[in-house]
C-alpha cells in the first residue's frame, strides 16, 4: 500500500498544484516515506516542490518531550534553513505571523484515532488558521491504527479544549484526511482542502485491522506510542490520565497498563470479569507487576493489570478499550469505595475541571464510576445512542 506522503511524492500530476508556491509541512517523527526517509528530507529533495515552513505538533517535530504541558519552542531546522513553529509551546494556533510563511501547508501527521490525541486538534487549528488567511490545506494521508471501531460518548457542549475538538467519541475510527472533510462541514468552514489518499488501505483485514503490518515501519508518532498495541488500547487507557493509577508511563509498555502499589491486581480482575464480562471480549488482562522509572508512582512496585490485544487474543470487532478500562475504574471503586482515584490539576490547560471529565468530554464516565448503584447497561445506555449516531455523521466523509 502507499501512504499520501509516497503518493505525492512518485506523481507529477498531484504535485502540479503546488509548484510555484510556497509549501509549509505540519510533521513529527512518523512522518516519513515508505523508505524511512522523513517527509522534510524527502520533499526538500523534490524539485517541484518548494517547502518554505514547518510545524511540529505537542510532542515536537523531534518527539521529544515525554508528558503533557511540556511545551517546544520554536527553532530552525539545522539542515535545511527553514524556520520549525510550534504548535505546542507559546502558542498552540498558528499565528498570522506563521500563516504568512506558506501558501500551502501539507499535514503528514500520523494519528492514533482517538479524540483526545491532539494532532486531531491541531488539524483543526490549522484548518481554521487557513480559512481566515486564505491559505490551501492538504493532509498526506495516513491509516488509522485502530481501524474503524467506534466507541465512547460524544464530547458535549462546553467541554471543548485541546483534548476534545468537537463532538465526536473517543475512538471516532476515521483517518485525518476524514477527519478534515469532516471538520469543514461541522464547522462550515470555507477553505480550500485536499485529501492525497493512500492506495491499498484495507482497515477491516487482519492481522493488521487498520495499521499495515509487515509492510510498513511503526515510528512513535510520540514518545509513548510505542506500537500498534499502545494503539489499539489507547481510546481506554487514555483516561488513566486522569486518574492516580499509572498508565504505565515509565515502562517498556506505556498505556497498555494500569496500576498502583496499593490495589490487588488479581482482585480487580476478578471484579471486573463479574460485573461486566461482556465487555472483556476481544482482549485478555493479564495481573503483572512493574516499577515506574518516571512519572506516577517513580520508584514503587505496581500491582498491575495488563490489556494484551495481540495475536492470538485480539478480536479487532470485539475489543471496546473504553469499556474495558472504565470498568477497570468501576471494580477499584467496588473493592476499594473510599480510593482516591480522580486526579485534580489543570489538565492540558482546562482550568476548573476534573482532568477525567475533560478527557471524556463531560462527567458522564466519572459519575457512573462513583454512583454505587450504576450498572454496565446505565453506561451501555448513554454510550450506544452517541457511538450510532456517530457512526452516520462520519458516513459521508468516509475515503476508503
Amino acid at each position: 500500500m502507499k501512504f499520501g506522503i509516497d503518493r505525492l511524492l512518485s506523481d507529477a500530476d498531484l504535485r502540479a498544484g503546488l509548484k510555484g508556491r510556497r509549501v509549509a509541512l505540519v510533521a513529527h517523527p512518523a512522518s516519513v516515506t515508505a523508505d524511512l526517509t522523513h517527509s522534510v528530507d524527502a520533499l526538500m529533495a523534490c524539485a517541484d516542490i518548494r517547502l518554505t515552513a514547518a510545524f511540529g505538533p505537542q510532542h515536537g517535530m523531534k518527539g521529544d518531550l515525554q508528558d503533557n504541558m511540556m511545551e517546544t519552542p520554536d527553532e530552525t531546522d539545522p539542515v535545511h534553513g527553514i524556520p520549525v513553529f510550534s504548535l505546542y509551546g507559546e502558542v498552540r494556533r498558528p499565528t498570522g505571523q506563521m500563516m504568512s510563511t506558506f501558501d500551502v501547508v501539507l499535514i503528514d501527521l500520523q494519528d492514533v484515532g482517538c479524540r483526545i490525541y491532539t494532532f486531531v486538534t491541531t488539524l483543526l487549528y490549522m484548518l481554521e488558521a487557513a480559512a481566515e488567511h486564505g491559505k490551501e490545506v492538504w493532509v498526506l494521508d495516513r491509516p488509522n491504527p485502530a481501524g474503524r471501531p467506534v466507541e465512547g460518548t460524544l464530547l458535549q457542549p462546553g467541554w471543548e479544549s485541546f483534548v476534545g475538538a468537537g463532538p465526536m467519541p473517543m475512538r471516532h475510527g476515521m483517518t485525518l484526511g476524514e477527519m478534515g472533510l469532516w471538520f469543514i462541514d461541522h464547522f462550515k468552514l470555507n477553505v480550500a482542502y485536499r485529501v492525497i489518499e493512500m492506495q491499498g488501505w484495507r482497515p477491516d483485514e487482519g492481522p493488521g485491522y487498520g495499521w499495515p503490518l509487515h509492510q510498513r515501519s511503526w515510528i512513535n508518532p510520540s514518545p509513548n506510542a510505542p506500537n500498534v498495541c499502545m494503539a489499539r488500547a489507547y481510546a481506554g487507557t487514555v483516561m488513566l490520565e486522569g486518574a492516580t493509577l499509572s498508565e504505565g508511563r515509565g515502562t517498556t509498555r506505556p498505556l497498555e497498563l494500569f496500576g498502583a502499589p496499593d490495589f490487588d491486581a488479581r482482585a480487580v480482575i476478578a471484579e471486573m470479569r463479574a460485573f461486566a464480562p461482556q465487555w472483556l471480549k476481544g482482549c485478555v488482562l493479564r495481573d503483572m507487576w512493574f516499577e515506574p522509572t518516571f512519572h506516577k508512582h517513580v520508584g514503587k512496585l505496581c500491582s498491575g493489570v495488563q490489556i494484551h490485544v495481540d495475536y492470538p487474543a485480539y478480536d479487532h470487532e470485539a475489543f471496546q478499550p473504553w469499556r474495558v478500562q472504565a470498568l477497570g475504574f468501576k471494580a477499584i471503586r467496588r473493592l476499594y469505595p473510599d480510593y482516591d482515584l480522580w486526579r485534580d490539576f489543570p489538565y492540558e490547560y482546562a482550568f476548573g475541571k476534573l482532568p477525567i471529565d475533560v478527557i471524556n468530554g463531560g462527567p458522564a464516565l466519572r459519575e457512573w464510576v462513583d454512583d454505587t448503584a450504576s450498572t454496565p447497561d446505565d453506561l451501555d445506555a448513554v454510550a450506544r445512542p452517541d457511538e450510532r449516531r456517530w457512526e452516520e455523521l462520519r458516513r459521508p466523509h468516509l475515503l476508503y
